[in-house]
């Protein structure tokens, strides 16, 4: 792209066609860093590129009239040439009037004259098409780079923030590990439990140990009791009357004596 401060003949006719335009656009140019602008200086840059692309589709327009007008002119000054061999053998065979002629000859001039300039509009319209052409290439460029410098920063802020999600989550993580093996280590709470359990299963055995002591004459007391019943309940159906009264006074049978 040329030089947008030099533009010579260009620059007179941006500036002729849209005046202020042509300083913004080389301004917007220049000063856009796609690295460090904002979206507001993306959306001015936007519209300097809608600006300026109407103003392209203007241009073509222009051309294609410009340039058909050549094409034009060049066949009417050829058809012109060849009908001049014609008209010259007319005015000579007195078929055709001088003054005819002469008019023919200051049309056929007057175009050949005009041919330059028609030209020369032409390739200035050429010319101004194609530096509108090279400045929307170079806005589409820089808001291309902006789009895509703004991309790999959003990309590159989601692996940012999903490393330090992760980061905090294995910190997390560390610190309950580090607290579960300190719970299991040097929690006095679980260190009092475990000092509270044994007092109490000390308590449950001393306790344990009084009430044996208590139960053990309640423990004689029913053994003898069931002594005394089964003695009640001996099968005394066979013995005699004597060994009835033996029996009950606590003497000894006579044979046993």
């Amino acid at each position: 792209m040329s030089n947008l401060n030099g533009w010579g003949l260009t620059a007179r006719l941006i500036s002729k066609h849209f005046g202020a335009l042509g300083d913004r656009v080389s301004e917007a140019i220049a000063n856009f860093d796609p690295e460090t602008a904002t979206e507001a200086d993306r959306d001015r840059l936007a519209v300097t590129l809608r600006e300026t692309a109407q103003k392209l589709a203007s241009a073509r327009s222009a051309f294609d009239k410009e340039h058909g007008d050549v094409v034009r002119l060049r066949e009417l000054i050829a058809n012109d040439e060849k009908a001049a061999l014609t008209l010259a053998e007319r005015l000579a065979a007195g078929k055709i009037s001088e003054a005819t002629v002469t008019l023919f000859c200051d049309e056929l001039e007057a175009n050949k004259a005009r041919l330059p300039v028609e030209i020369q509009e032409e390739a200035d319209a050429r010319e101004y098409m194609d530096e509108l052409q090279k400045i929307v290439d170079a806005l589409s460029k820089q808001l291309a780079d902006f789009d895509a410098a703004a991309k790999k920063a959003l990309q590159e802020l989601a692996a940012a923030k999903a490393q330090k999600d992760l980061q905090q989550l294995r910190m997390e993580r560390q610190e309950q590990l580090s607290s579960l093996s300190s719970m299991q280590t040097h929690s006095t709470a679980l260190n009092a439990l475990t000092r509270r359990a044994q007092s109490v299963s000390n308590e449950a055995a001393g306790l344990r140990i009084v009430a044996d002591i208590a139960q053990k004459p309640l423990d004689q007391a029913a053994e003898i009791n069931a002594i005394r019943q089964s003695v009640a309940q001996a099968d005394t159906s066979g013995e005699t009357a004597l060994q009835r009264l033996q029996r009950l006074s606590g003497a000894k049978p006579a044979d046993a004596a």
